[in-house]
């Protein structure tokens, strides 16, 4: 029986799809974390700073 769940890679697979998924997920919040700090400080400051 611990052989046979040894040579299983049902459950590894499982795992490597979880953890790219997870990079992927960290990736697209670091990118979109980046991008609108940079859209604040190019349009919504300068708009700010005018309406005032």
């Amino acid at each position: 029986m611990l052989i046979r769940f040894w040579l299983n890679r049902r459950g590894a697979t499982a795992i490597e799809y979880c953890l790219i998924a997870g990079v992927v997920s960290i990736a697209v919040v670091v990118g979109a974390t980046s991008i609108g700090t940079k859209l604040q400080s190019r349009f919504f400051v300068p708009v700010a700073a005018g309406l005032s």
